[in-house]
């Protein structure tokens, strides 16, 4: 696993830059009356998913919700650990991506 200086000197050991993109490692709640973005906590970002926990719907939502807010396909959202788990450790592919722009984009839409 790389490990990106400023994402961490900034408190943001769940964004890190992997080759060709970013790895997120997210605490996610099902059920939310609207899914958003809480915020860092303890090494995770916390999010809420407007998605019930059953047959993969809450891992759709995850990866359309991360797709529409950092700008990039569906295709190269992945879920590589976590599948059936709150927490999850994503990895989004694209070449424009640092550890710096999407931390800050999913932090502008922290609630």
């Amino acid at each position: 696993m790389s490990r990106n200086a400023p994402a961490a000197a900034s408190g943001g050991a769940w964004c890190c830059e992997i080759a060709d993109g970013v790895r997120l490692v997210l605490q996610v709640t099902p059920n939310a009356k609207k899914s958003q973005v809480i915020g860092p906590l303890e090494g995770v970002l916390k999010l809420r998913l407007q998605a019930q926990p059953i047959e993969g719907k809450a891992n759709e939502a995850l990866v359309r919700f991360l797709a529409e807010l950092l700008d990039v396909p569906r295709s190269r959202i992945s879920i590589s650990h976590g599948l059936t788990s709150k927490r999850k450790m994503v990895e989004v592919l694209g070449a424009e991506l640092t550890a710096e722009k999407v931390m800050r984009v999913l932090l502008a839409d922290a609630q």
